[in-house]
């Protein structure tokens, strides 16, 4: 148990290591992400690769949603915007993988920018309904821009490189993708202890206190769409990348539905939130085709009632951590950790 641990500065109280017990146990834990593609095999690590670039995205919209206020439901639209962007600059212009990823990222949110003008207007569902707009229109693009994109016939992407060096593989690549997480989570972290994310947070528990105060609605509430479409385009440049294509099919309106039930899940306003809802939420189809491969196994015929059973999850999921863990998963992840901080007193 952690005693005579008290704060003296609002700074002290805002650290993101708290202590040298935290410090250790991160560092544990990078150890263990460093290992760990040596240690397991390419499916695990092409899981973990598609985690990564669920957190990206999840991490993306908490602050847009969780931090904000401002509900979306277009954040695919914003994945697509990123990698068709990234996939057009590499095979068409020319450009490298490493100068398409910041393009990506600026030009989805170019886009959120856009979409987000009414969120001075709007708020609550008639946001959501602006939002879910603008993720059929980029779907119509996607789709029948064909001079541009390639229609359903998508783009084939080359795998980046570094001189002679390719990342080719899935655990080649997983060295990319640590890298952007680590990143993207490192920004959104210290984000939210600044100026702009006290702002985002004072939006989105009352933006007509906050206008009062002297924040300025318009330019935080565009600058959160703006950063959180940034997010979800190099998100995207990096899922099709590692694909090695891209068409409309990997954006569809469900994609949407699952970021914002890994932020539920996961727990709003809450960055590691995210990672959980990230890795829950991706680790749950990976373990319903687990469950029926057994039933397969074991029980012929009836393996086929697992098939639709990942949108039943989702929707699932979302209600019981509403009705039961609003805050999510980052909550019952601090409830542990206050009892072992507590242990064996009870106050």
């Amino acid at each position: 148990m952690r005693c005579g641990d008290f704060k003296e500065t609002y700074i002290k109280d805002e650290e993101i290591f708290q202590s040298l017990f935290v410090k250790f146990c991160l560092g544990l834990f990078f150890i263990f992400l460093i290992i760990f593609p040596f240690v397991t095999s390419a499916y695990l690590v092409y899981v973990a690769n598609m985690i990564g670039f669920s957190i990206i995205a999840a991490v993306g919209l908490n602050l847009l949603t969780g931090f904000t206020g401002q509900i979306s439901l277009g954040h695919a639209a914003f994945v697509g915007v990123g990698a068709y962007t990234s996939a057009i600059l590499v095979t068409r212009l020319g450009f490298s993988f490493w100068l398409s990823i910041p393009f990506a990222g600026l030009i989805a949110a170019f886009a959120g920018m856009i979409i987000g003008i009414p969120s001075l207007r709007v708020k609550g569902l008639y946001l959501c309904i602006a939002t879910l707009a603008a993720q059929f229109i980029f779907e119509f693009v996607f789709i029948h821009w064909e001079s541009m994109t390639k229609g359903i016939t998508g783009i084939n992407i080359p795998a980046p490189s570094i001189g002679s060096l390719q990342f080719v593989t899935e655990k080649e690549f997983y060295w990319i993708t640590l890298f952007f997480v680590v990143l993207g989570v490192g920004y959104a972290r210290n984000l939210v202890r600044s100026r702009m994310g006290r702002a985002f947070v004072a939006i989105r528990d009352r933006d007509l206190s906050a206008e009062i105060i002297g924040i300025n609605l318009f330019r935080y509430k565009l600058s959160a769409f703006a950063i959180s479409s940034f997010y979800a385009g190099v998100a995207g440049a990096l899922w099709v990348t590692f694909l090695k294509v891209v068409t409309p099919d990997h954006f569809p309106f469900m994609l949407s539905i699952q970021y914002l039930a890994m932020i539920i899940v996961g727990g709003l306003g809450s960055t590691l939130g995210s990672i959980f809802g990230a890795i829950f939420i991706t680790l749950a189809p990976e373990l319903l085709n687990y469950l029926s491969e057994v039933v397969k196994a074991y029980a012929p015929g009836h393996e086929e009632i697992f098939v639709p059973m990942k949108e039943v999850v989702f929707g699932l999921l979302i209600v019981l951590f509403l009705i039961f863990e609003p805050r999510g998963l980052a909550e019952i992840w601090n409830r542990i950790k206050n009892f072992f901080r507590l242990w064996p007193f009870s106050y």
